[in-house]
């Protein structure tokens, strides 16, 4: 059954984001706001073992340990955050791009970071993805800018130290979001802005489009459904949400409701991935609860 719609809730960002644990119930397909007026936030992860514990990325690295009732920035401040992500097997080692900076890296849950950026050579990181079934394979989407950097992805083999350029398919690429399949880990997708979706099935050394349907082509995040990999929701600069149940081949807007649609981050629920959330640009987070399909 199709989503229905999305709802707004507002709010303080640092205590909208920790709702995101499930201490509120999101809407019944429809999008709830979890505030702030105002409130941007760029990057989003849970830890998929606690889902207590959680990081929001803006200005700075916040972390919560209590569902959001609570919030502390880590050692990691006034940097601009582009991307987070958590090692699934040692969820005390995350990674964080930083818009400028490149790929930082903590083994303490964030109370302590490390420049990790030996050959990446665009220090603009909007993107970040780690192989789950290898979690020392990671992945770093890089932006074109006015500085001569040309953006794509890069490839990391060794939890960070090491990078190199996995671009055949993509020319001069924006690269903000990318979402590995859990299942088939070879498989991974790049949000484009301007350029739409793009798939790999060899571990990102070639890729191609997959638009079909996808009327809004400035892709600032992905997200894939653990417990379905098949399905997978693209938020876009402008147009909202749009959802695939066919690993990119087709997809349509699910955006009714959903009053801002400059979607900046996505994240899934790990323990109930009916619930979806949505960073926005200026309206905090949204998020929707679908109800699962009818078995036939």
């Amino acid at each position: 059954m199709p989503p229905r719609g999305w709802t707004r809730r507002a709010g303080a960002l640092i205590v909208a984001v920790g709702l995101l644990a499930g201490h509120a119930r999101a809407g019944i397909n429809q999008w709830t706001s979890y505030g702030p007026a105002g409130g941007s936030v760029t990057a989003l992860a849970i830890d998929p073992t606690t889902s207590s514990v959680m990081y929001a990325g803006g200005a700075d690295v916040y972390k919560s340990s209590d569902g959001g009732q609570h919030w502390a920035a880590t050692d990691l401040t006034n940097t601009g955050v582009g991307a987070l992500a958590i090692d699934p097997t040692a969820t005390a080692t995350l990674y964080a791009g930083i818009i400028g900076g490149g790929v930082y890296k903590s083994t303490d849950s964030g109370r302590h970071w490390t420049a990790m950026n030996l050959g990446l050579t665009n220090a603009f990181v909007y993107a970040l993805a780690i192989d789950p079934a290898t979690p020392a394979i990671l992945y770093a989407g890089t932006a074109r800018t006015a500085y001569g950097d040309v953006g794509g992805i890069y490839k990391s083999t060794d939890g960070g130290q090491h990078w190199a350029a996995m671009n055949t398919g993509l020319t001069k690429a924006t690269v903000t979001a990318l979402a590995i399949d859990p299942t088939a880990t070879a498989t991974l997708y790049a949000g484009i802005i301007g350029g739409g979706v793009y798939k790999s099935t060899d571990g990102g050394q070639h890729w191609a489009a997959v638009n079909t349907g996808l009327t809004n082509t400035s892709i600032y995040a992905l997200a894939i459904d653990p417990t379905a990999t098949a399905t997978l929701y693209a938020g876009t600069d402008g147009g909202g949400v749009f959802k695939s149940t066919d690993g990119g081949q087709h997809w349509t807007a699910i955006n009714t409701g959903l009053t801002n649609t400059h979607v900046t981050a996505l994240a899934i629920d790990p323990q109930t991935p009916t619930t979806l959330y949505a960073g926005t640009g200026g309206s905090g987070v949204f998020a929707i609860e679908q109800e699962s399909p009818t078995p036939p």
